[in-house]
């Protein structure tokens, strides 16, 4: 089976003025995203990231070397009829509902009016926005227009989604709830390429990381193995009285083993955040339910009746 995503040896030259010299945004990278992962593509900017995402879409063609998208070259047409995406700052027609916008980008896709119709109403309901899908985009909150965002990026049902800075500028339950819909994509069967600076998001979702500096990958591989701990060895216990700790901490003294740390576990804040505001459901949901996208379908009937309820 043919990965999402193989790059090889990719390298992207842009000429600077007339001269002979160029800056080199991607030097060498060498890239493979299985199919049904989330693939997180992290580097701080100027790292070359947009110019590797705009290869996948095709939008560049490479200086050298080469990428493929489920074993097509990434510049035929077959190939991105897989892919939906997601910019970093996606432009919206304000005065569109996000119905018709997303109906829009099926026709633009390929889909028949009909289907465009049908496929929007699920996608829009399965991102939560059903009960908004009647209003104008120019209405929507930050967190809103991501979430259409991904809907559009839906319509024609791709099997791999490019998220790029999905969760920037939103709020935490914003950023909770796109986090949600990402493990719900992977649910689905689907391959996530996600950029982002949230390195908290990044460790909540993905299952690998790849590390970008200058143009080239200093680091990739499945989360777990880059960020496990060296040196230490940790062990987590029931709550202990400190006498016990004590003891404890004398019987390892006895056998060379210095216990260097004592402290009671600590919830990070974004869990405080979402539980104090009643929305702890929303906080990175793994395995809580299976999600099949496209299971359902609202018809333009009953998006107004919901409407006029």
């Amino acid at each position: 089976m043919a990965p999402a995503i193989e790059i090889k040896e990719l390298t992207k030259d842009f000429p600077l003025g007339l001269g002979k010299y160029k800056l080199r945004a991607v030097d060498h990278l060498s890239l493979r995203v299985e199919q049904n992962q989330v693939f997180g593509l992290l580097g701080p900017n100027g790292s070359g990231k947009s110019t590797t995402m705009k290869v996948i879409l095709g939008l560049l063609t490479p200086t050298a070397g080469e990428c493929r998208v489920y074993g097509l070259p990434s510049n035929k047409t077959a190939a991105r009829k897989e892919v939906g995406f997601l910019p970093e700052a996606p432009y919206f027609y304000k005065y569109l509902s996000g119905l018709e916008m997303v109906v829009l980008m099926g026709k633009i896709c390929g889909l028949s009016a009909a289907r465009a119709r049908e496929r929007a109403w699920e996608v829009i309901e399965w991102v939560g926005l059903k009960d908004a899908a009647r209003r104008r985009v120019g209405t929507y909150s930050k967190g809103m227009l991501q979430r259409i965002g991904i809907a559009q990026a839906l319509v024609h049902d791709p099997q791999l989604i490019i998220l790029d800075e999905p969760t920037a500028g939103v709020d935490p339950v914003g950023s909770a709830e796109i986090s949600s819909l990402v493990l719900k994509l992977k649910e689905a069967g689907k391959t996530i390429l996600l950029c982002s600076h949230l390195l908290a998001q990044v460790e909540d979702i993905c299952d690998h990381v790849a590390i970008m500096n200058k143009g080239r990958c200093i680091r990739q591989g499945p989360l777990a193995e880059i960020t496990e701990g060296q040196g230490d060895t940790e062990i987590r216990l029931d709550q202990l009285p400190e006498p016990e700790v004590e003891a404890l901490r004398r019987w390892l003294g006895e056998r060379g083993i210095d216990l260097r740390q004592v402290k009671r576990p600590q919830l990070r804040l974004d869990e405080v955040f979402l539980r104090e505001i009643g929305k702890a459901d929303l906080i990175y949901r793994q395995g809580s339910e299976s999600v099949q996208l496209g299971s359902q379908v609202t018809s333009d009937k009953a998006g107004k009746d919901s409407e006029n309820e």
